[in-house]
């Protein structure tokens, strides 16, 4: 069969390059930059050695031998993967043996694994809320979140961010059409530093027959009783439906949990498609995050030294002028700056002098809202604070 193309036909490569163009343009293109062995907060780059403040491992477990020798060891017990899904032949002992510890970490009745906080929430989300259902979402949301309320089919009512008055509203205007309810935030918001006002979101669900949704990756480890979380925080843990949590950021490993009731244990390895149909996690990662989750529950200090530095950090900041976001204490300290062609340069003025930090742009964040996302974390010194203090307030002056 011969078949000719169309005279003004536009190839895949063109069309996508035109688009790549236009970001390029708007300063918005993205490019993998190459880090490698990391000692602590010092990290190796292709320009040499530097401080890493973009990175979110709060509790500087990334780099610790614990897991790496965990893993390794793991390895070599049960091989480089999990073999298939882990409802035909991917589950093992230390998938278990991680459920089971991520249970007691949070004193919850069950817990369910995931490949990332992204396959996490775009599976329990649509599992939970489907097309006769309301839910009730922060404005700021992570995009895995959004995503996941998309996948949903549910009717989705956005609220303005950490507006508990017009999130009121909306539950009094829509919740009663719905069959199921649910409110879904983040814990600790990553672009802004600030925290979901969980105690208010709390009741407002107890008043209107609905179900809690939290997000709190960049929580857990960190704030709370014993790390516990944004929930218990404010003095709530265990009123909270569904929570979901990371080993990627404070526990330096990967992967993801959601832990609650064992009925939702049991109700999304059933119906959550992104654990159903995702190969189980290699038993060496398993390994590895429950190194992380024994270290940070054995080494409170690590709490204790992020949260220090990062007051540290920002009283220095704002010393010098400096307009910072997010709770005194808050180990992520966005600085907008607002326009993307400058929160470019100053990023690359600061990996020059020897620091990363994120150069965050939309769509991460809204339009003429470019900022820098400086993150904390406890393995950072004291001369590693002032160094990138100093380096920033020189930047943004220039």
């Amino acid at each position: 069969m011969i078949t000719t193309s169309a005279p003004n036909r536009v190839t895949l490569d063109a069309s996508l390059n035109a688009e790549l163009s236009t970001l390029r343009e708007q300063h918005l293109e993205r490019v993998l930059r190459c880090v490698g062995r990391r000692h602590g907060a010092v990290v190796e780059t292709e320009s040499g050695p530097a401080v890493d403040f973009s990175s979110n491992d709060y509790l500087g477990l990334a780099s610790d031998p614990r897991l790496r020798d965990a893993a390794a060891r793991a390895a070599l017990d049960h091989g480089g993967g999990a073999g298939g899904s882990r409802l035909i032949s991917g589950h093992g002992p230390e998938h278990d043996a991680l459920e089971a510890d991520v249970a007691a970490f949070f004193e919850a009745d069950s817990a369910l694994t995931f490949s990332s906080g992204y396959a996490a929430n775009v599976g329990a989300i649509p599992a939970l809320a489907t097309r006769d259902d309301a839910i009730f979402a922060d404005a700021l949301n992570h995009a895995s979140l959004i995503d996941g309320c998309r996948l949903s089919r549910a009717t989705v009512h956005v609220y303005p961010h950490a507006d508990t008055a017009a999130l009121e509203s909306l539950l009094a205007r829509h919740r009663a059409q719905a069959r199921r309810a649910l409110i879904v935030t983040d814990g600790v918001f990553s672009m802004d530093g600030d925290r979901a006002p969980v105690a208010d979101i709390v009741d407002l669900a107890r008043r209107f027959d609905a179900w809690t949704y939290l997000d709190d990756a960049h929580a857990v480890g960190v704030i709370g009783d014993r790390g516990r979380g944004t929930a218990s925080a404010a003095g709530l843990h265990g009123d909270v439906d569904v929570t979901i949590g990371t080993f990627g950021k404070s526990f330096g490993a990967a992967g993801a949990f959601i832990y609650g009731s064992s009925t939702l244990r049991h109700f999304l390895l059933n119906r959550a498609r992104s654990f159903v149909f995702s190969t189980g996690v290699p038993p060496a990662q398993a390994a590895a995050c429950r190194t992380g989750l024994g270290v940070a529950a054995a080494e409170p200090w690590r709490r204790d030294r992020v949260r220090e530095n990062a007051a540290t950090l920002r009283a220095l900041l704002v010393a010098a002028g400096v307009d910072v976001l997010g709770a005194g204490d808050a180990h992520i300290l966005p600085i907008v700056v607002g326009d993307a062609a400058r929160v470019v340069r100053i990023g690359r003025s600061l990996a020059d002098a020897g620091f990363l930090v994120g150069a965050v742009r939309p769509p991460t964040v809204p339009d003429g809202g470019s900022r820098l996302r400086v993150t904390v974390s406890a393995a950072h010194t004291s001369e590693q604070l002032a160094g990138v203090a100093g380096a920033l307030v020189h930047a943004l002056a220039s």
